[in-house]
């Protein structure tokens, strides 16, 4: 049975940071640094318009000796970012983020975002179901098939 990315959400929980298009990247990245994240959202209106990323501070602010109190979010972040609904199983939001070379994803459904999921969740959940396999196998071998 594949995990979703609902059952993942279900798990660790649904929230998520936001900061606004007009913030500035200083302000994202003390948001970021508070909460130990890799990535804050875009929203305007409760609508996603982008994400903002380590990765984008590095190569789009720093490598172009910008400031980071005079930049703004919208100026940098990724426009239209992929996102993924609560139906996408791990193992293909996994082989998205491997061939996207992303490490975050939003989970949005009707245009509303519910959360968001990173390498590390999907690695995670795939460990997960790799140890519950290995341990029906386990109990077939052994000739218990009704442990589980």
């Amino acid at each position: 049975m594949m995990t979703t990315v609902k059952q993942i959400l279900d798990q660790k929980g649904s929230a998520f940071h936001a900061v606004r298009p007009t913030d500035s990247v200083f302000d994202a990245l003390s948001l970021m640094a508070q909460f130990d994240i890799g990535c804050v959202l875009v929203t305007e209106s409760d609508k996603l318009v982008g994400i903002f990323t380590e990765r984008d501070y590095a190569r789009k602010v720093v490598l172009k000796g910008l400031g980071s109190r005079d930049v703004k979010v919208g100026d940098l972040m990724t426009h239209k970012p992929y996102t993924v609904g609560l139906s996408g199983t791990a193992d293909d939001v996994m082989a998205t983020m491997t061939a996207k070379r992303f490490r975050h994803i939003p989970v949005v459904e009707g245009g509303k975002v519910l959360g968001i999921v990173t390498i590390g969740d999907m690695v995670k959940s795939i460990v997960n179901q790799h140890e519950k396999t290995i341990k029906q196998l386990e109990s077939y071998i052994a000739g218990d098939l009704a442990a589980e």
